[in-house]
């Protein structure tokens, strides 16, 4: 008969390294173990640094993050908040984010918004009881977001320690980096219509957003000032399915050969594609498309697709020193937005 395998003895485990354990491990104190350990600001010799960190390594150390919280006043982590995980417009924030995070030492949690304000101040509430270290704002700001009570949720957060970021313009004590998407897209316009575009579409976001908003503006400022007619505009979601509806819309009513469309975003962009194909028009030579950001994607489809260039991952990096840099001189100037022509928007005749 085989033998019954015996159940391990767990009270013989052994028990997780103690703060205490690294200190009589390095021979060092207590306090200089913990100042090397949980980031404290005050300067440790090198040498007792080394000594310490090899300890830690030696003995599988754990730092406790809540009891570095509550002794610190904050937590080692960074709160980005974005409102669309699958959009490669904020994994390239993310991306920026998380290489910063990385320099600092820190942990990046990330939380979804779904661009609904009531929501983002729900997790804003949630995430003071972790007590980040900064909290970013990625998505863009309705223009009426304070009704859902923003303003107060994040002067709470700040209070509790907490560095807010905003991407485009803050409110109150809310850091920003500045964004003008209205300027790249009249750039944009102002090429199109150099191009010899007439008439244009706008594929939007709903009315509010100021994203959204800005660049709509910022396109027929441009487009009217080259000589274009007064774009028409068509509002849905900020999403590959929203290009792919608004254009479907677009196209029943009817578009003219040599119609330029835009789509806000080049993920908007690349579904207008998609519904111009499935109704068996040709991109580029019949109905010219164009979007905003120059995400990877965008190069990568036929016909490559003009764009406007966000340095997205340097925005993402900037906006982690933002939220966690003691002395920031402020914005600054916005960050340069390049158009980038490709076959989608031939030249016309």
């Amino acid at each position: 008969m085989s033998e019954i395998p015996m159940a391990p003895d767990l009270s013989s485990a052994r028990a997780a390294a103690t703060l205490h354990d690294v200190a009589q491990a390095a021979g060092v104190s207590l306090a200089t173990a913990s100042r090397v350990l949980n980031g404290s600001t005050r300067r440790v010799a090198d040498a007792y640094r080394e000594r310490v960190q090899a300890a830690a390594d030696r003995l599988g150390y754990t730092p406790n993050l809540s009891a570095q919280a509550t002794a610190r006043g904050t937590s080692a982590i960074v709160a980005l908040l974005v409102a669309d995980i699958a959009d490669p417009y904020f994994g390239q924030i993310a991306a920026g984010v998380a290489r910063g995070a990385d320099e600092a030492g820190l942990v990046v949690t990330i939380a979804i918004t779904e661009r609904d304000p009531a929501r983002e101040v729900r997790v804003i509430r949630a995430l003071r009881g972790q007590r980040p270290r900064g909290l970013i704002l990625a998505a863009s700001r309705d223009l009426d977001h304070d009704a859902a009570g923003l303003s107060g949720e994040l002067s709470a957060l700040s209070a509790s320690g907490t560095r807010a970021v905003a991407l485009g313009r803050g409110d109150g004590d809310v850091r920003w980096l500045a964004v003008d998407n209205r300027a790249g897209a009249a750039a944009l316009a102002e090429h199109m219509s150099a191009l010899g575009y007439r008439r244009a579409i706008v594929l939007a976001a709903a009315e509010g957003l100021r994203t959204s908003d800005d660049r709509i503006a910022g396109f027929a400022e441009g487009f009217t000032a080259g000589g274009g007619e007064e774009p028409r505009v068509l509002r849905g979601s900020f999403s590959r399915q929203g290009g792919i509806d608004l254009m479907a819309r677009a196209l029943a009513e009817g578009v003219e050969p040599g119609t330029l469309v835009f789509g806000i975003s080049d993920v908007v962009a690349i579904g207008a594609m998609r519904a111009i194909r499935d109704a068996g028009r040709a991109v580029g030579s019949d109905i010219a498309v164009c979007g905003f950001d120059d995400i990877p994607t965008s190069s990568d489809v036929t016909p490559a697709l003009t764009t406007v260039r966000v340095p997205l991952d340097e925005i993402g990096y900037q906006a982690l020193h933002a939220a966690v840099a003691e002395d920031w001189p402020g914005p600054g100037d916005a960050v340069e937005l390049t158009v980038i022509p490709r076959d989608s928007t031939p030249r016309r005749a």
